[in-house]
């Protein structure tokens, strides 16, 4: 199975400014956990660099990612262009 999302991460820029990234990348773990139904969610190189692109407090404001469900259940997100 395979699905785009846009990720809103607007509600992690209500914290504070110098734990903004490493939040920003719970909250996608955790958006994906929930809408595609799966404990193992592993997130490629290229998400963590797009998130982290402008430093720690100056995170995107959505994010586009393309997640894969394998056949053991695990998902791999990469970003989506």
């Amino acid at each position: 199975m395979e699905r785009v999302y846009v990720i809103p991460l607007r509600d992690v820029k209500n914290v504070p400014r110098t734990i903004r990234s490493p939040r920003a990348i719970r909250y996608i773990r955790e958006f994906l956990k929930r809408h595609m139904k799966s404990d193992e969610i592993f997130l490629d190189s290229s998400v963590n660099e797009k998130v982290w692109e402008r430093g720690i407090q100056k995170i995107p404001s959505k994010i586009k990612v393309k997640a894969v469900k394998e056949e053991d259940g695990s998902v791999s997100v990469t970003l989506a262009e």
